[in-house]
């Protein structure tokens, strides 16, 4: 499920914004509104949910 806060892939291969991976800023009506940001830009990008994937952003624990 995606929801706000949740970092998210754009996986569109037809998409300018392919595999960039960004923030969810809001979701309403199948839109997902994405923040991208990237050394000194920022910018909000409007998807369909079909578009999107959720990314794993948990850490993994170092083995000894």
């Amino acid at each position: 499920m995606i929801l706000p806060g949740a970092t998210v892939r754009v996986k569109n291969p037809a998409d300018t914004y392919y595999r960039y991976e960004g923030l969810v800023q809001r979701v309403s009506d199948g839109k997902v509104a994405v923040l991208f940001e990237g050394g000194n830009w920022d910018k909000i990008i409007t998807f369909r949910l079909p578009e999107l994937e959720v990314v794993e952003t948990t850490a993994k624990k170092k083995g000894k």
